[in-house]
């Protein structure tokens, strides 16, 4: 089987099952483990001299032994990939995620806090409904890259070792790639490592948003707004999500007690919002999702006649 076509299986039982409780609170998750990894690692190398040589050595390592297990996980079979690809894809537990939100915003403004707090990681005590909305809607859109587009273009490019190696770094990146004092040096091996994985795939997403929500007229300021973001990747979604539900995110939050004044993504879009375009975004993280299942379908049927 093609890699479209085991990617083809892979995303319709992600979009069935998700991540079913009863199994995860059994096993560690995959992830899980990927974190595991990562942390004895840090613990390993993190210390002493030459941090960025010892934190590219991380990376080094991180990357051969997922490289191996994907390989070794792609010689037992479809069946096995399948199920692995699945596992690590993570739309219908993101939406999940995201209408959780929406719910708890429904029933009290601090339970909408506590429902964004689990999927973000600014400091949520203090924000207002609409903050908490722009929360989950940003979320939304970089984690529809980070989660879903991403791993499933390395899984169609690379197979069972590209996704393997994405999920990897993307989780060391999640870990130890901040900007300060014990990972500044430490982490910044991977921070780049992730930026470079997230290229394509960032801007992938944010061009499928914009051409489902027929929001290509508005790609120069789409362009514009992903440039001026904080992450040279997370932009992307972020501003063709932004345009699609005619909402302004990003702007001042605080981080760890400091308020950052961050600029806006779409600032002439709607600041006032709440549950209503939280449903929204996650409504159109499952269009996007069918869109993105048919792209790879076509992939499936016509690369083999190529």
């Amino acid at each position: 089987m093609s890699t479209a076509a085991l990617l083809t299986a892979a995303l319709l039982l992600d979009g069935l099952l998700g991540e079913p409780e009863w199994l995860w609170s059994r096993l560690p998750h995959p992830a899980v483990l990927m974190g595991r990894v990562v942390a004895a690692l840090d613990r390993w190398l993190n210390r002493g001299e030459a941090r960025v040589i010892k934190g590219a050595l991380a990376v080094a390592l991180l990357a051969l032994g997922a490289l191996t297990l994907g390989q070794l996980i792609a010689g037992l079979g479809p069946v096995a990939e399948i199920l692995v690809a699945a596992i690590l894809l993570a739309q219908r537990a993101l939406v999940e995620h995201v209408r959780a939100v929406a719910t708890g915003l429904r029933q009290s403004l601090q339970a909408g806090r506590d429902m964004v707090a689990r999927i973000v990681s600014r400091d949520t005590h203090d924000m207002d409904e609409s903050r908490v909305a722009r929360a989950a809607i940003e979320s939304a859109a970089e984690n529809l890259s980070d989660g879903v587009i991403a791993p499933a273009f390395w899984f169609l490019i690379l197979g069972c070792p590209g996704l393997i190696l994405y999920k990897a770094i993307n989780t060391a990146d999640s870990m130890i790639g901040y900007r300060n004092p014990r990972y500044e040096q430490f982490g910044k091996a991977a921070a780049r490592a992730d930026d470079l994985l997230n290229l394509i795939p960032a801007r992938l997403t944010g061009l499928l948003i914009a051409l489902f929500t027929g929001q290509m007229r508005y790609w120069s300021d789409i362009t514009a707004d992903a440039r001026r973001h904080r992450s040279p990747n997370a932009g992307w979604p972020e501003a063709a999500m932004a345009r699609a539900l005619d909402v302004a995110l990003a702007g001042p939050r605080s981080y760890d007690g400091q308020m950052r004044d961050l600029p806006w993504v779409n600032r002439t879009g709607r600041q006032h919002i709440g549950a209503p375009q939280i449903e929204a975004a996650a409504r159109l993280l499952w269009r996007v999702w069918l869109v993105f299942l048919l792209l790879v379908v076509a992939c499936a049927l016509l690369l083999p006649l190529w």
